[in-house]
């Protein structure tokens, strides 16, 4: 379902929303959100690794167009808005896949629970914008297709939904106010770059075309989060500089 047997791309987009929840407030609507993944499945030494990049983008939750700044609600601060660009998101495809079939309708599910050390808490630079000692959130995912297209290196159609609970943002400047962000979307796999929406294909055309193309081989290397990413580009975020920051095209990280 995630991605091809022939090595070709797997290009997906989202849509949806990021809602604030703080004990004893009413949820917040805080921005609505468009996103892509881009990837490639490879046999490395008899295993299935998928390899992809990915965007999201923060917008005006009333006029859908994309934050660049951001005023803080509680704090009334304005911010510079870190939109997610993780050019290595990659893991091995490895174990059984808990799959239903009903009504000719394939569908998987799978909650990835996260707990880790916090990347930004043990550097004095970045401790301030989340002082906590561990990262913790859940990513919930569920993929659904035509069942009768399993037999296929690829499939044609693809939906699926992803939902996220997890801390405050770095960049939101919240410090350990108490609360969480959920994410709520829904995507679907498209067949053409002009399925994607206008905001992706003008960022990826003009400013980021890293991630025009998932990496062609296994990138050594851990994964890239936004919490990582605010960690390299903290001077830039405390500059003001408009995210993401621009991404040209590697021509050598496969060689």
């Amino acid at each position: 379902m995630r991605c091809a047997l022939d090595g070709h791309e797997v290009v997906m987009t989202w849509t949806g929303s990021v809602y604030a929840v703080v004990p004893g407030e009413r949820q917040r609507r805080l921005f609505g959100v468009v996103g892509l993944n881009i990837a490639r499945c490879l046999l490395v030494d008899g295993r299935w690794h998928l390899t992809s990049r990915e965007l999201l983008y923060y917008l005006d939750p009333t006029t859908g167009a994309p934050l660049h700044r951001w005023t803080n609600p509680w704090t009334s601060a304005e911010v510079a808005v870190v939109h997610v660009a993780n050019e290595r998101v990659q893991n091995v495809l490895a174990g059984p896949v808990p799959m239903t079939i009903a009504d000719g309708t394939a569908t998987i599910a799978f909650d990835i629970p996260l707990f880790y050390p916090n990347p930004l808490a043990s550097d004095p630079a970045t401790r301030s914008f989340d002082p906590n000692a561990s990262y913790q959130a859940a990513e919930l995912f569920a993929f659904a297709m035509p069942a009768e297209e399993l037999a296929k290196a690829s499939a044609a159609r693809l939906w699926f939904t992803w939902h996220r609970i997890g801390p405050w943002l770095p960049w939101m400047g919240m410090g350990e106010r108490p609360g969480v962000l959920l994410y709520s979307t829904r995507g679907r796999k498209v067949a053409a770059w002009d399925e994607l929406p206008r905001l992706l294909r003008d960022e990826i055309s003009t400013r980021v075309p890293l991630y025009r193309h998932a990496p062609a081989c296994v990138l050594p290397g851990k994964n890239e989060t936004s919490w990582t990413y605010f960690a390299r580009n903290v001077l830039a975020y405390q500059a003001g500089e408009r995210f993401p920051i621009a991404a040209p095209v590697n021509t050598t990280e496969c060689r």
